[in-house]
């Protein structure tokens, strides 16, 4: 069965989407009307920006977004989801791919997101970090030791077997850090990002985001969409809607959401958008699939 993958934030770079656009005619109707949507030229910094105009969570989003679904919607005929998710961010692109939201809603998502994502890292300084070479169970135990209110480190990106990156006040993320590294991890690198994502530091985005979600009109998508919070697959709309409010404070279950699709059928992953970190991820879940980028 053929899954497609949706990168989230990350894998962005200037130049993307630049040869679709002057390439493929919907690929420019398309990133034409998210200008339009956007009320400023998203194209301009993708295309021609620096890398730290890029990096700015209330570009980077939209612009992974346009680059993941364009990319798929220019696939024509071989576009032929039988399921789909996304990589955080990455799941509203597999929202609009799998028929769930449309384009313009898509991405109008996206930006409240990414803007109200921007004013929680501003209020509270916090970081992420990736600990790489440690059971999850043991990461887990760690955090959890450490974890209490107002000092918060938790699991947020189960990426793969032996890589977790845990999310939270950089104070606490630095003590989890050294602790790891104590407990046998062969690295805790601390990540540049603006603030602790999948973590409940994210509560103000994610009751900012609540409403315009729940204003959002969701459809049953065409095909099983693995969400974030549980791994599994979801065709409800309503339990849709529910798991993308959730997602904001939640961890995100990678790992689990690539194995269900496997005991369920997926032996062909296609990864749309900029990058191939998760085409390294799937390899390191499972070496027997396939998994590669758009031909």
């Amino acid at each position: 069965m053929k899954a497609f993958v949706f990168p989230g934030q990350g894998a962005q770079f200037v130049g993307m989407g630049k040869d679709l656009y002057d390439n493929n005619p919907l690929a420019k109707e398309l990133f034409e009307k998210a200008n339009e949507i956007l009320g400023y030229r998203i194209t301009d910094i993708m295309f021609e920006g620096t890398d730290e105009d890029l990096r700015q969570t209330k570009v980077t989003q939209p612009a992974v977004f346009l680059h993941s679904v364009i990319s798929a919607f220019c696939m024509g005929d071989a576009f032929k989801p039988e399921m789909t998710a996304g990589h955080s961010l990455g799941e509203f692109s597999a929202l609009v791919a799998a028929g769930a939201l449309s384009f313009e809603d898509g991405l109008k998502l996206v930006y409240a997101r990414a803007m109200a994502m921007q004013k929680a890292c501003e209020a509270a300084p916090s970081t992420m970090a990736a600990i790489i070479g440690l059971p999850d169970e043991k990461v887990e135990e760690v955090c959890a030791s450490i974890n209490k209110e107002g000092y918060v480190v938790i699991p947020a990106n189960y990426n793969n077997p032996g890589q977790l990156v845990i999310s939270g006040n950089i104070e606490a993320i630095n003590e989890a850090c050294e602790k790891l590294k104590e407990a046998g991890a062969k690295r805790a690198l601390p990540l540049k990002v603006g603030g602790a994502f999948h973590s409940p530091l994210m509560q103000p985005a994610k009751d900012e985001l609540q409403a315009a979600i729940e204003a959002t009109e969701v459809k049953a998508p065409k095909c099983p969409v693995y969400q974030n919070v549980d791994g599994k697959p979801h065709t409800d709309a309503a339990e849709i809607k529910t798991n993308l409010i959730a997602q904001l404070t939640s961890p995100v279950r990678w790992t689990q959401c690539v194995q269900n699709m496997i005991a369920d059928g997926a032996d062909d992953f296609t990864e749309c958008g900029p990058g191939k970190a998760l085409q390294g991820m799937i390899a390191k879940i499972n070496k027997e699939v396939n998994a590669h980028g758009i031909a």
